[in-house]
């Protein structure tokens, strides 16, 4: 597999991870260029192989086991089944570590110490390893051996309590976000940590190890809610799509449909008055300023919705983008990989498969002048690499033969 574009080509990643927030991370180094190698489960791999449908379709159109979930976040690797219980597959894993980089990792607390593979164990093999735990609480306090998953963890760290329709309108209570947003952004905190260990290790030529947890992660992204209550003592409650900040921020309707208005500043504000035929709503006491928008939006958001229901959407759309005021519609997924701009910067991409057909894959958003990235090679089928992995760590083919009838791969 070619992997030798990208800012991190010179880095090894041992992926001991499973499910989403690790293997994020995993992936988001990959697309960097690291050489991600997958540690699978023989027989069942990660378990969002099989969270579908919809699987990926092969050259007869038939399903695969490649589930969607599993190909979003996977992509880049190489993948080797380990039986972890097995002396011999604990042997090819510390083997896998002396020759890494970075190991991520996301069991319960304490559960590779039993196999000799947590962080003490490993870095005494190889001191400047980065051993990176993912887990749901972290590694200590008294959730530390429990599981976790997004859901709970978005219930638990506030995100649901603000996330939804107010109370006394239709469909208020608590609301999940759309995507598992405290899986994605702990994998985000994931690959900020482990590459500001590789920049310490630079200096200092000693590896880390680091401790990530979901709860952690969540209660860090309330970001303005969580000050919006330490300031003022008030718990905030859940305001629909109407931000709790900053003025006019919602969803209004047309007459032929929902448009998304994002007034950012009181100078987009007055150019949203001019286009509405309200130039004087700029001077008004009541909403000349942000803070006076946000304290009398009980009387400036109905005037607003009485104003937008007399207009074409795509009009009313038209000519806020002329006067610089943010304003676009609701797309649809389908219309998101549609849309002339993410056309324009290639976010949908495709890959050959082992399967005989182009996987898609959403690509990475980053873009690098001086190192850019490879084209994303497919994610693996189940134990692709075993053999290619076993060869490069020393192992011949009777080895292998034998790794394989004793169950270890």
């Amino acid at each position: 597999m070619e992997q030798d574009k990208g800012p991190l080509s010179h880095l090894r990643v041992l992926d001991l991870s499973r499910i989403l927030a690790a293997p994020w991370a995993a992936q988001i180094l990959a697309d960097l260029g690291a050489q991600v190698v997958k540690v699978e489960r023989p027989g069942a791999g990660d378990d969002t192989r099989a969270w579908g449908p919809p699987f990926l379709k092969d050259a007869q159109g038939n399903d695969t086991r490649e589930a969607g979930y599993f190909l979003a976040v996977n992509r880049g690797k190489r993948s080797i089944t380990v039986n972890l219980d097995s002396a011999e597959g604990q042997a090819i894993v510390k083997k896998l570590a002396m020759q890494s980089d970075i190991v991520l990792e996301n069991y319960k607390a304490g559960t590779l110490a039993r196999f000799g593979l947590d962080a003490d164990s490993l870095r005494k093999l190889n001191p400047r390893l980065i051993y990176c735990s993912v887990t749901g609480f972290g590694q200590t306090g008294p959730r530390r051996d429990q599981a976790a998953y997004d859901f709970l963890i978005q219930a638990m760290g506030g995100l649901m309590s603000v996330t939804g329709e107010r109370d006394g309108k239709p469909g208020a209570g608590p609301q999940k976000v759309g995507v598992p947003i405290v899986d994605l952004m702990t994998g985000m905190y994931t690959a900020v940590s482990v590459l500001a260990a590789v920049a310490r290790r630079n200096e200092s030529g000693v590896g880390d190890n680091i401790d990530i947890g979901m709860l952690d992660v969540q209660v860090a992204t309330l970001a303005n809610q969580a000050m919006n209550y330490l300031l003022s003592g008030k718990t905030p409650k859940r305001g629909g799509n109407a931000h709790p900040n900053i003025q006019p921020q919602d969803v209004f309707e047309c007459g032929d449909g929902a448009v998304i208005l994002v007034v950012g500043n009181d100078q987009q504000f007055a150019r949203l008055c001019e286009v509405l035929g309200q130039p004087e709503w700029a001077q008004d006491e009541r909403f000349r300023t942000n803070p006076q928008r946000v304290r009398n939006l009980d009387v400036l958001a109905p005037a607003l919705r009485h104003i937008f229901a007399a207009w074409k959407r795509a009009e009313l759309i038209a000519a806020l983008d002329a006067a610089g005021v943010p304003c676009g519609p609701i797309n649809s997924i389908a219309e998101v990989f549609d849309d002339p701009q993410v056309k324009a910067r290639d976010m949908l991409q495709y890959a050959p498969h082992p399967a005989g057909v182009a996987a898609p894959q959403v690509a990475s958003p980053m873009r690098f002048a001086e190192a850019p990235l490879a084209r994303p090679a497919a994610p693996p089928l189940l134990g692709q690499h075993s053999e290619e992995i076993l060869l490069e760590l020393g192992y011949d083919d009777a080895a292998i033969a034998a790794l394989r009838g004793a169950g270890a791969i």
